[in-house]
């Protein structure tokens, strides 16, 4: 009962902060890749564990502030948890300071004992949600062409798989399913990208397996993936990260630039892992306003307050 108690308080203390609703991703009974498996909602140290329900948490500036383009977070975790609060909702909050609504996605991680096939489980999430928010853009005051993913660690991972895959995994022949799960630029914070010599080995296993095939190594290393569609983006890593190794960022550089797909890339030289909202060493600290300044120059949001 205690334990019960204690995730409620949790989830229910990050909703009255700024949090203004909580959206299922999936009609009950309808979730792709299911088991029908009851999972219950583990959290510790402001990390969610296990998922009951995969949806999205919704965040939004005023009226007056709104500039029309929105970001999707993605939280990192190693595809072991969630990091809901810091690679979550802070930056949501961050995003509304620029008048841009935001979304922290709750996916189902790959450790589920419900999922059929654990590796597609974020990513069917992930198209789900997209599809949700750019469904929902008018009521909430969204361009659909100026929706954005934001992904640090793992949810970079996350992000760019839903950036470059085109082959649709979550229709449940429902009304979503005609609109697009294409995003529009992506946003990318030392990122999980290479599943094979320069991979994170945590994130590897518990969405691959222990002993995955070359076949399915190069299919969600994602700098394979990169087309000619896939958006611009922005990248930031540390030179110092020695979690998830800045070859990662490197690499899916690389390929954007030989697809022609303008980013803007940016090693630091201190950091560490997982680079935060503040409290950065030295010029670590400038990649808020170097994304903002992106944002603005990329056309996402306004230089000029409406």
């Amino acid at each position: 009962m205690i334990k019960h108690f204690t995730i409620f308080l949790f989830i229910f203390s990050f909703i009255n902060i700024k949090a203004q609703e909580f959206i299922p991703l999936w009609q009950k009974d309808k979730m792709p890749n299911s088991k029908g498996v009851y999972v219950k909602d583990s959290v510790a140290n402001e990390r969610l564990y296990s998922i009951t329900t995969p949806g999205i948490y919704t965040f939004f500036p005023s009226k007056d502030d709104n500039h029309g383009a929105a970001v999707i977070i993605f939280p990192g975790g190693g595809y072991n948890h969630i990091t809901l609060n810091l690679s979550g909702f802070q930056l949501a909050k961050w995003f509304n300071s620029l008048g841009m609504p935001a979304f922290v996605v709750v996916y189902r991680l790959p450790t589920s004992p419900d999922l059929k096939q654990k590796e597609l489980g974020p990513l069917q999430d992930a198209q789900r949600a997209i599809r949700l928010i750019r469904n929902n853009a008018d009521k909430w005051g969204i361009k659909k062409d100026k929706i954005g993913l934001m992904g640090t660690s793992s949810g970079g991972h996350l992000a760019t798989l839903l950036g470059t895959h085109t082959r649709d995994i979550s229709a449940i022949k429902d009304s979503l399913d005609k609109i697009s799960f294409h995003p529009d630029f992506m946003i990318l914070i030392s990122p999980v990208i290479d599943m094979d010599k320069y991979a994170h080995s945590g994130s590897r296993k518990r969405l691959l397996g222990d002993s995955p095939s070359q076949e399915l190594i190069d299919k969600y290393s994602t700098q394979n993936s990169v087309t000619a569609t896939t958006p611009p983006c922005f990248i930031a890593h540390a030179f110092n990260d020695k979690a998830v190794v800045p070859q990662n960022s490197l690499l899916f550089y690389k390929a954007l630039l030989e697809k022609n797909i303008s980013t803007s890339f940016h090693v630091f030289p201190k950091g560490g892992h997982a680079i935060g909202l503040s409290n950065n060493p030295g010029s670590t600290e400038l990649w808020k306003p170097l994304c903002e300044m992106w944002l603005k120059e990329m056309g996402f949001i306004e230089t000029k307050k409406r």
